[in-house]
């Protein structure tokens, strides 16, 4: 930004706009802006959410080959066990045009900033493992990057607890125990929490079937115990809207779902994100780590209504 109105959004892979919780109000930003540019492998909603210029610049996926002016690149990814290992393409690439997202980066911050001394830009897109030794000098862990990720497995970041080192005023960890607190439900409220499907990534569903809970052909469902739905005058398989019951603004509402009677505790509902972070309020966040509240959504259901939000 470089004044008061010159707002610039650049997304690099994902879909911002369904990742991000109160989707309503993320799209009503994005659609503020001067200029939105997505680096992206696919289209997806993101995409169609834009400023007043839009760019989608297409990029090569993990699975295709990069060949830059050094040879033949890789990148590095981090597991969930802090594994950081080398990620190499295998797949000829759709297009002899597409770029890779280093590529583009370089590319764009060479035609605005132009290359300095501190900053190669077009050595870092010659050679991946440039930007790999810049890493190494200024972040903890990545001592010897290149060489250390050259090997079988990679390496495993520092881990506190693996090598009893524990930056407190006593050199030891610190254990604290937390009054537990029973969540206020009022009566025909639901407490919601969004989670993910078994064939999905983050944000990204790769098929419509679920068989962690048995669910197939749909996302747009909401779990619920038989008694909670017993109570609140709904059937398995009804249609209905989520409404988050929120003090600030407007409602948020997800519509047009179906109800699974399922065996979840008395008084929680259970949905699939991306589709139901429009009800996850922004200011809504945990204390001490500020994440949003996307495990404890305070909901009540109404029958779907025929001009209702079918967000994608």
């Amino acid at each position: 930004m470089r004044d008061g109105t010159a707002k610039v959004f650049l997304g690099v892979a994902g879909n911002f706009v369904r990742a991000t919780p109160d989707s309503r109000v993320t799209e009503e930003a994005m659609r503020r802006c001067r200029l939105t540019a997505h680096i992206s492998t696919k289209l997806n909603r993101s995409h169609t959410v834009c400023g007043d210029t839009a760019l989608v610049l297409p990029t090569l996926g993990r699975s295709d080959r990069d060949v830059q002016a050094s040879g033949e690149q890789f990148i590095t990814v981090e597991d969930s066990m802090s594994e950081v290992h080398a990620s190499r393409g295998r797949l000829p690439p759709a297009s002899p045009h597409l770029l890779s997202a280093v590529a583009i980066i370089s590319r764009l911050a060479r035609a605005t900033l132009g290359d300095t001394p501190a900053i190669p830009w077009e050595e870092f897109e010659a050679d991946y493992g440039t930007v790999r030794d810049r890493f190494a000098r200024v972040v903890p862990g990545f001592e010897n990057f290149n060489a250390r990720v050259a090997g079988a497995g990679g390496f495993r970041l520092p881990n506190p607890v693996n090598q009893r080192v524990f930056r407190t005023p006593g050199g030891k960890a610190v254990f604290t125990v937390n009054e537990f607190t029973m969540p206020d439900i009022p009566e025909g409220r639901l407490l919601l929490q969004t989670l993910r499907s078994h064939n999905q990534w983050n944000t990204v569903p790769y098929a419509m079937n679920d068989r962690y809970r048995g669910i197939h052909d749909a996302r747009r469902v909401v779990l619920v115990n038989p008694a909670d739905l017993t109570a609140l005058g709904f059937a398995d398989r009804d249609r209905v809207d989520l409404v988050a019951v929120w003090h600030d603004g407007p409602e948020r509402r997800a519509g047009d779902f179906h109800v699974v009677a399922y065996l979840i505790s008395r008084g929680s509902a259970a949905a699939y994100y991306p589709e139901t972070n429009v009800l996850v309020p922004l200011d809504s966040v945990a204390d001490i780590s500020n994440t949003p509240t996307s495990k404890a959504v305070l909901i009540r259901m109404e029958p779907t209504s025929a001009d209702a939000d079918r967000p994608s």
